[in-house]
């Protein structure tokens, strides 16, 4: 497993492949995660408590962007059975899974107890209330907040403040902005 400084790692968590994660500086993963995929993590994360990232046996990627969270109890899945149109089994190979990478850019959070289907991309600034599901190819717009089974827009999300916050922790300067828009940083 390769990751940056700060990196924190709780009591009891579980890595199938360590091989396959990269992890940024000042990252937290909590206690009680399992982690069964590729992994991508940027820096200043947080991974909370009782968290799963699964599916696609390292054959697909979870990538979370920097100043980026998911609340305790979140479920990401990379691979999922067609509740619809299969057999709900693993056992038979002709049996078609929903597959894909699940991609959370910068700024994104994901409240408590969320699920997160295969085949997202989340895009900058988006958050999601807590009990939320996220049926695959979900559209998201950036910088809005998204809650409910499954989720719909609830509001646009406070971008002049946030980006006034990286400011003042020295993340960003003046000179990253270009018409309001971030334009450096990772």
């Amino acid at each position: 497993m390769k990751h940056g400084k700060n990196f924190t790692l709780g009591e009891y968590v579980i890595i199938k492949k360590p091989d396959l994660m990269e992890i940024g500086d000042n990252v937290r993963i909590a206690d009680f995660c399992r982690i069964s995929t590729a992994c991508k993590i940027g820096n200043d994360c947080e991974i909370a408590p009782g968290t799963y990232i699964a599916g696609g046996d390292g054959k697909y990627v979870f990538e979370m962007g920097g100043f980026s969270s998911l609340a305790a109890g979140v479920k990401v899945w990379l691979s999922s059975n067609d509740y619809v149109n299969e057999l709900v089994t693993h056992s038979v190979p002709e049996v078609k899974e929903i597959e894909g990478n699940v991609k959370l850019g910068r700024f994104t959070g994901v409240g408590t107890n969320s699920v997160i289907m295969p085949n997202n991309n989340i895009p900058e600034g988006v958050t999601i209330g807590a009990l939320s599901f996220v049926p695959s190819n979900y559209k998201f717009e950036p910088w809005t907040v998204y809650a409910g089974r499954p989720i719909k827009p609830i509001k646009k999300r406070n971008k002049a403040n946030i980006l006034r916050t990286l400011m003042k922790i020295g993340y960003i300067d003046e000179t990253c902005m270009i018409d309001g828009e971030l334009m450096c940083a990772e």
